[in-house]
């Protein structure tokens, strides 16, 4: 089985089958989003003729919804998905801050009424940055500081409260949720819930491991092994390097497991992928698209992952992009001082950027 191909396949990244960014997302659960800007190239790769501005449009009008869910890190959802996916996530997420509630000196009850405070402060359509919202906190007599200001907006995020606002030009802000999205979507049981993420992450992200999804949804093991077992009839499953690799079975046809799926005629392929995207961060083994030495340089120690240049299905070096006024320049460095480089595929993924930004590209190779 060739995973790497499979996966690119999958997560439609060498031939994009949506239109739509909010199918896209539907279909692959939640796109982990804390760096915003590659967050939209990371959906905008696999749309056909997206655009930054119009994924950027479907956030501000509620299609998709930008907010901390599944592991406590920003992801974006499509709307319908958000309330079912965050009752499920969301209590892991509460459960990961418990001790740093308490240092803090935060309890329920002060949860309790901070909800309300910033209910009432972005009542009426009314989006707010992070700082106007700690503002209206203190001057209703709540002490806030940087990290308990993180903690009282990501409580009033998985209670389904509050999500992404418009962006007040490079300000993010905030929007009461039933406004932003007043359709309350899927409502599922949460055994219909775990079965539903899991369908949508090995349908999506596969071939993929149950540790893989574990990592990935941010449930208990003993969560996540129910909601593999509630789906293992609709899977298939191969053995390799004694994992065992689960895959939705009608997602792609037995050919393309060993061919040439991701590639071309010539058997090349290329992509420049965004900082933190799900072909590198959704899998707790990466080794199966990433050379173990190189890891250090696009993994950093606290977490960071960087944008990632993607040949043959290979994390095979990083790149970087400055937006100047007329143009953006891509900066390229490869692991290895003999990577061999598709020259052509580099210009055409440089190009491809430029166009979902509307910027023409200059290209430069770093050694």
């Amino acid at each position: 089985m060739n995973i790497p191909n499979a996966r690119l396949a999958n997560q439609h990244i060498n031939a994009p089958q949506f239109s739509e960014a909010q199918q896209l997302v539907a279909y692959m659960g939640a796109i982990q989003a804390q760096d915003f800007p590659m967050a939209r190239w990371a959906i905008g790769l696999r749309v056909h003729g997206a655009t930054d501005a119009a994924i950027e449009q479907a956030l501000n009008t509620g299609k998709l919804v930008r907010t901390h869910i599944l592991r406590p890190t920003w992801h974006i959802v499509a709307a319908q998905h958000v309330r079912w996916m965050m009752a499920l996530t969301g209590k892991s997420i509460k459960a990961a801050s418990a001790s740093r509630d308490r240092e803090l000196g935060i309890d329920v009850a002060l949860y309790a009424r901070t909800n309300d405070l910033i209910c009432k402060a972005l009542a009426d359509n009314n989006h707010l940055t992070r700082a106007e919202i700690m503002q209206f906190l203190e001057q209703n007599g709540v002490k806030t500081d940087p990290s308990r200001a993180v903690h009282f907006m990501a409580y009033a995020e998985t209670d389904a409260l509050i999500c992404n606002g418009i962006p007040r030009g490079k300000e993010q802000t905030y929007a009461l949720l039933d406004e932003k999205v007043p359709d309350k979507g899927l409502i599922l049981t949460r055994e219909e819930s775990l079965a539903e993420l899991a369908k949508r992450y090995f349908t999506s992200h596969g071939p993929a491991t149950l540790p893989d999804f574990q990592w990935w949804s941010g449930l208990s093991m003993t969560d996540a092994r129910a909601g593999l077992a509630s789906i293992r009839s609709e899977l298939e499953t191969v053995e390799l390097g004694g994992r065992a690799y689960f895959f939705h079975a009608g997602t792609f046809d037995r050919q393309n497991l060993t061919g040439k799926t991701g590639i071309d005629e010539e058997g090349s392929s290329l992509f420049l992928l965004p900082a933190f995207d799900e072909y590198c961060v959704s899998y707790k083994h990466r080794t199966d698209v990433f050379a173990a030495e190189w890891q250090g340089n696009a993994i950093t120690s606290n977490g960071i992952f960087k944008p990632i240049i993607v040949v043959n299905g290979k994390i095979e070096g990083l790149w970087k992009r400055t937006i100047q006024k007329n143009k953006v320049v891509i900066e390229t460095q490869f692991f290895g001082p003999n990577a061999v480089v598709p020259v052509e595929k580099l210009a055409a993924a440089a190009a491809n950027f430029g166009q979902f930004l509307g910027l023409p590209t200059e290209l430069r190779r770093l050694f």
